[in-house]
């Protein structure tokens, strides 16, 4: 009659007494009586033909043979969990895989905080994530690459998408410090912004309809890419707009300086660009999307006050 092999709460037996260094300790926090948790180990001992405890002292300890499988029935045990999550995830409707598309301009540390959650609350269901600038990153939810999309609001005006608006992002006019923008020391005059080369972040994709945000000079640059856009400005190439989320570390240490522009009235212009959350609302997402969008709309009221 052959032996059948381990079972996963076999392994789940012997990694609690490993962790809780008894045999009485590993049956508290099973919740299980001693003599069930001595029972599973001397099965498992059985199955594998080795002994994995030395029970000669006062607490039982790994024998060779114990500290040998230990690695293996571990990995083997965390498999079988994850197996079993992915079992449940998908009885419960839970996506496979999430995609999401984000906008360059969406600040990371809040999407990152929000992923850390969200990888320990659905281990069955791994994002892949797509950043893409303007038009190009609503293009890729319209198409159905993406469920979910984090995007820039005039981009995501589309009758197909269910729209959630979850904060505003303030865009701070910047050049280097040897840019006669950067050294003037003053605010600026429309007028002076037309006389330098404006860096501008441009839509790949066309959506937009060639329409422009925020340019105020003619002699313009055009980039598809904000990663680009940020160096060239730092190397003094020309001057322009960037989230100020994104340029808070330049302005402080001086690779950066930002240019006060002033607005008809004589006050300084303050440009504000709206970020939403959305998705198609034939397609809406499962479980996990749900959560998400639920999460960083929470976030998003309650780090509203500090973020105007």
């Amino acid at each position: 009659m052959s032996i059948p092999p381990p079972s996963f709460d076999q392994l789940q037996v012997m990694l609690a007494v490993v962790d809780e260094g008894s045999f009485s300790a590993a049956a508290r926090r099973l919740n299980r009586a001693q003599s069930a948790i001595t029972y599973a180990v001397q099965r498992l001992e059985e199955q594998l033909g080795v002994i994995l405890f030395d029970r000669a002292a006062y607490r039982p300890g790994l024998t060779e043979a114990g500290r040998t499988l230990l690695p293996r029935a571990r990995l083997i045990a965390e498999e079988m969990q994850a197996l079993r999550n992915h079992a449940e995830g998908i009885a419960a409707g839970v996506e496979p895989e999430l995609r999401l598309v984000v906008d360059a301009m969406f600040p990371m540390s809040a999407l990152v905080d929000a992923l850390r959650l969200f990888s320990a609350r659905f281990p069955s269901a791994p994002p892949r994530i797509f950043v893409e600038t303007l038009g190009a990153a609503t293009q890729l939810l319209l198409n159905e690459t993406c469920a979910i999309g984090l995007l820039l609001g005039f981009n995501s005006d589309f009758e197909a998408l269910q729209r959630h608006k979850l904060m505003d992002i303030r865009i701070v006019p910047v050049a280097a410090p040897a840019h006669p923008l950067g050294a003037i020391g003053r605010p600026v005059g429309r007028e002076e912004l037309r006389q330098h080369v404006q860096l501008v972040l441009s839509d790949r994709s066309g959506l937009s309809g060639n329409r422009d945000y925020g340019v105020y000079s003619p002699k313009t640059w055009r980039l598809a890419d904000l990663g680009a856009k940020h160096a060239m400005l730092k190397a003094g190439l020309g001057w322009g707009g960037l989230p100020a989320h994104l340029v808070e570390e330049d302005l402080g240490a001086g690779r950066l300086r930002q240019i006060d522009i002033l607005a008809d009235d004589g006050a300084a212009e303050t440009v504000m660009l709206p970020l939403c959350s959305a998705y198609r609302r034939d397609r809406p997402p499962g479980p996990a999307g749900r959560w998400l969008l639920s999460h960083l709309a929470a976030r998003a009221s309650i780090d509203a006050p500090d973020s105007e």
